[in-house]
């Protein structure tokens, strides 16, 4: 099950925001048809979306790109060895944004953040048959989709840092709340 949370942590001291959002360049990368082409391959063993949704209610800017309050999936796609977060909008890509530091997520960090679903006991048999049926025919079995996870955090100087996790990685972003 893929659930998306949003938290209010402290940012790390050591990272020179400022500096970083100017070092990262705005992306040139533009898809056809504004249709994301690994998508395909990311959904097929899922039955919902895999990707974290974020919520915004005012916008967001980066460099010259205004990010307009709405429903986004967050997507991270590789291009030529850089990442980016797509802000996907009903399929679209609406936004690129780059990500400035990817790591691999703490080994126990979905178990003691993300909460467990509390079952009926209908719902216990229920799993339980379906993983029995898992075990004898492999090819009914599905894969879990993605945990995924999302942190949200207000910096200094009018600076929000957005924090990512799909799966085994944690992507960074930073945007402004005002234009400059």
């Amino acid at each position: 099950m893929a659930l998306a949370a949003t938290s209010l942590c402290t940012p790390a001291k050591d990272v020179d925001y400022q500096q970083v959002y100017r070092d990262l360049e705005v992306p040139k990368l533009k898809f056809i048809h504004d249709i994301d082409p690994g998508e395909y391959y990311d959904t097929q063993n899922s039955t919902w979306s895999p990707y974290p949704l974020l919520r915004l209610t005012s916008p967001l800017y980066f460099k010259d790109i205004t990010i307009e309050p709405g429903y986004y999936l967050l997507t991270p796609r590789e291009n030529k060895g850089n990442w980016y977060m797509l802000f996907k909008d009903a399929g679209k890509v609406r936004y690129i944004i780059p990500v400035y530091d990817r790591e691999i997520v703490p080994v126990m960090f979905y178990d003691e953040n993300l909460p467990q679903a509390k079952l009926a006991p209908s719902q216990k048999i229920h799993l339980k048959l379906l993983d029995i049926v898992g075990t004898f025919v492999p090819s009914a079995k599905r894969k879990p989709a993605p945990k995924t996870y999302l942190e949200v955090t207000d910096l200094d100087n009018n600076f929000v840092s957005i924090v990512i996790y799909w799966g085994d990685y944690r992507y960074y972003t930073i945007f402004r709340t005002i234009r400059l």
